[in-house]
């Protein structure tokens, strides 16, 4: 990220338990940043959930999350994420970025890749 990306952004942290799960949001030139440390299950996926759908989704909200923390996601996980890009209809988007292999597959498996673009880190996402 260059010096302006860097001086315009905000930060906010949420956890789901203690060392279970950090979500924290940032703001680069107006797209929000989500980024998720740890594991996503039944337990934890309502503050991914609560991060990814934006305060006024009619204006166009923009969003990149940042799943590069995260080794394991369950089907609520991905419920939180379908919830998410449901959020984003156009004119806004939600982009997932820096998913590791296993949290990959199973997007891959249950279908979502086509639907929510994923990229391999938050770079990518934003030069889109």
């Amino acid at each position: 990220m260059d010096e302006e990306r860097v001086a315009d952004t905000a930060e906010t942290n949420e956890e789901a338990g203690p060392d279970r799960l950090s979500v924290t949001r940032s703001t680069v030139d107006g797209v929000t940043i989500v980024t998720v440390t740890g594991e996503v299950d039944h337990h934890t996926s309502g503050a991914l959930r609560d991060a990814l759908v934006p305060a006024d989704p009619a204006a166009g909200a923009r969003t990149v999350a940042d799943l590069s923390g995260v080794p394991f996601m369950d089907s609520s996980g991905i419920n939180a994420l379908i919830a998410g890009q449901q959020a984003h209809e156009p004119p806004g988007w939600l982009r997932l970025a820096g998913l590791q292999r296993p949290v990959l597959r199973t997007l891959e498996i249950v279908g979502l890749t086509p639907i929510i673009p994923c990229y391999p880190g938050v770079p990518d996402a934003l030069a889109d």
